[in-house]
């Protein structure tokens, strides 16, 4: 199991994350996923469509900052305090249902665990806490 910071910005996504890569080195492994380039994505703007659905940056095997850009209109809106989640990548789904379960309990759920369009088990959830977990089984290690 592994904990990785998860940044959200507000449109700036992009830039934010090459001036981490310019600082801090590393690569884009998979490049940027835009709000645009969702399947069945809702009715947005061209400058929305450009917004940052999700990125990583790889630093070292055990240094990765993810990133994207909030959507305006879906979830809390972007302010000081939300900005970092917590993106705990588990080894299995029954391991994403129980965490999730458990951070769950007294919390909020965001998204619900579901399959996603990107190949994982996904879901958020602010805890009892405040603290902003992502829980995510990767398809492709089982």
């Amino acid at each position: 199991m592994k904990i990785f910071s998860y940044l959200n910005f507000d449109g700036n996504a992009e830039e934010a994350m090459k001036f981490y890569q310019s600082v801090l080195g590393g690569e884009f492994p998979n490049g940027f996923m835009y709000m645009g380039d969702m399947p069945d994505a809702p009715p947005m703007s061209d400058e929305d469509k450009k917004r940052v659905m999700h990125t990583t940056l790889q630093i070292s095997e055990d240094l990765v900052i993810m990133g994207s850009d909030t959507f305006p209109g879906f979830g809390p809106p972007y302010q000081a305090g939300n900005q970092t989640h917590l993106y705990l990548d588990v080894p299995s789904r029954e391991e994403a249902d129980r965490v999730f379960g458990k951070f769950s309990e007294g919390g909020s759920v965001q998204m619900p665990l579901e399959d996603t369009f990107w190949g994982s088990y996904f879901g958020n959830v602010i805890d009892r806490f405040g603290i902003l977990w992502m829980v995510s089984y990767d398809h492709s290690q089982g």
